[in-house]
């Protein structure tokens, strides 16, 4: 009985993480938000953001999970985008130090300027535990959509990722 309940078990997993790997999130078209949210830690993330705000996407961005010692100037040349741009239209978040904090500072940010819209900025292999953390601290009138960064994570990586999400997954069902 133990061996068929582990063998399902280890069944359950590897046809979870198959949908998990396979159907990575993908980038999102151009349409307009409130605002966007981007969360540090990843290639490409923050060239999304601001293209998009550029673009006109959104009003607003927060930059989620930044260093206390990174100043709006630095990014702008690294990004090459206007100075102004940071100082009308870019929040740097410098509380998050993980994807739980980077929800919570997000969902401050949010209800502070109450917009109802907000396009989450990750890598697409961070997007399904990001936009969970996110669901469960936002109010449910906010409306999210997901912005993946296409990336090229090893299986370690994913599989890292998935068990990350496995028990954020479990944790949020039992109140955690």
């Amino acid at each position: 009985m133990i061996v068929r309940f582990l063998a399902l078990a280890v069944l359950g997993w590897m046809l979870g993480f198959a949908w998990f790997a396979i159907f990575l999130p993908q980038p999102l078209d151009g349409r307009a938000t409130d605002a966007i949210v981007v969360l540090t830690g990843g290639a490409g993330r923050i060239d999304r953001g601001i293209a998009l705000l550029r673009e006109g996407a959104a009003k607003r961005m927060l930059i989620s999970g930044v260093d206390r010692s990174v100043r709006p100037s630095e990014l702008a040349v690294q990004y090459k985008a206007p100075e102004e741009l940071f100082t009308c239209c870019i929040t740097l978040g410098r509380e998050a130090i993980d994807t739980r904090s980077n929800a919570i500072e997000t969902a401050h940010w949010l209800e502070r300027r109450n917009y109802a819209t907000v396009r989450l900025i990750t890598t697409d292999w961070h997007m399904r535990r990001a936009a969970l953390e996110l669901r469960q601290a936002l109010p449910s009138r906010v409306t999210l959509v997901y912005d993946a960064v296409p990336s090229r994570p090893s299986l370690t990586m994913l599989a890292r990722e998935y068990n990350k999400y496995l028990l954020r997954r479990a944790a949020a069902l039992i109140g955690i």
